[in-house]
């Protein structure tokens, strides 16, 4: 008798290549339309997989997951974050939690990089000036943005994305300074000539560009509010490829549009994918669409990490992404 395949969901449409070989693989059910889960459908959904494979926008809590068959036993998430997920009330339900790790890291840091060259030198500005027709010609004082090199570069986070935006800002000649919960190890603080910061506050009031590059958890919700965001140079930019929840973005354009803060550069919002309309629409305010994954390679590679974690579980053994709570 041939072996009965996986039932999987997947929520959301991804990479042609990738969704092949779960169809080859396992009793898959695809997202043709790519339209957003509501909580209903990821409740049927969970009511009748085996496995589920849903994205950072599909809302997963305890109340969702009390709803779930006996059936489910994986949540193959098709990202690196997990916040969207209540891992801990899954675990206790007995279903095991994988992610996707390590592939994206390159691409993120790219993004991050292109927003640290782009705001400071005021490129998205220079981009709408020519949409708009208003180049007249060069003068010498007209469109003066802020030089890179030799400018501090506070980063909050420096897991690999954090050391990866590092690297790149360091061939740009940036100093390199950074708050983490512990400092990283003495030979890569040596390499990126990095200097740590045990209080985030005082490294704040000292940088002129930051670089949001840590998870978001209950401890990191709004870490970038109101007060924190005061101490920082009225002349000093704020960057975030990681969370939208880690800025308190109603602060964040109080103090740009009071002067305040020079700018920012930001690819993931708050409550996305809703953008806080105060920031739509300012000069110094570059916004993209939470693009900072987006390659054609990340994208493959997160879905071969899905599949290799499916099938490491469905052949009994420990998937190699499983998410432990007690790293989060």
């Amino acid at each position: 008798m041939p072996t009965r395949k996986l039932k999987i969901v997947v929520t959301r449409k991804l990479p042609a290549t990738v969704e092949l070989r779960m169809k080859e693989l396992f009793d898959a059910r695809l997202n043709e339309d790519d339209h957003p889960f509501t909580q209903e459908e990821l409740a049927e959904a969970m009511q009748t997989a085996d496995v589920l494979v849903p994205t950072v926008t599909d809302h997963i809590d305890g109340r969702l997951l009390a709803r779930a068959g006996e059936q489910l036993r994986l949540i193959a998430q098709f990202g690196a974050g997990v916040d969207n997920i209540d891992v801990q009330s899954a675990i206790q339900r007995g279903i095991t939690v994988t992610n996707t790790p390590g592939v994206l890291t390159d691409d993120t840091a790219d993004v991050a990089m292109a927003l640290i060259l782009a705001v400071p030198r005021r490129l998205h500005e220079g981009a709408q000036i020519m949409d708009g027709g208003g180049f007249d010609g060069w003068t010498p004082t007209w469109m003066l943005g802020r030089r890179l090199a030799g400018k501090r570069l506070g980063i909050i986070g420096m897991g690999r994305i954090g050391q990866a935006v590092a690297r790149r800002a360091k061939s740009f000649g940036l100093q390199i300074h950074y708050h983490n919960r512990k400092p990283v190890g003495a030979r890569i603080e040596e390499q990126l000539e990095a200097t740590y910061w045990d209080s985030l506050d005082q490294m704040l009031a000292r940088m002129d560009i930051v670089s949001i590059n840590c998870p978001h958890t209950p401890a990191t919700f709004h870490l970038m509010n109101a007060r924190r965001i005061e101490l920082m140079k009225p002349d000093a930019y704020i960057v975030n490829t990681a969370r939208g929840e880690v800025i308190d973005e109603a602060a964040l354009a109080r103090a740009i549009k009071s002067g305040k803060l020079a700018g920012a550069g930001l690819d993931v919002f708050e409550r996305e994918p809703a953008v806080n309309e105060e920031l739509i629409g300012l000069p110094n305010v570059l916004l993209l669409p939470h693009m900072g994954s987006a390659t054609i390679e990340g994208r493959t590679e997160m879905g071969e990490k899905v599949i290799i974690n499916i099938k490491t579980f469905a052949d009994g053994h420990r998937p190699p992404d499983r998410v432990i709570p007690a790293i989060l």
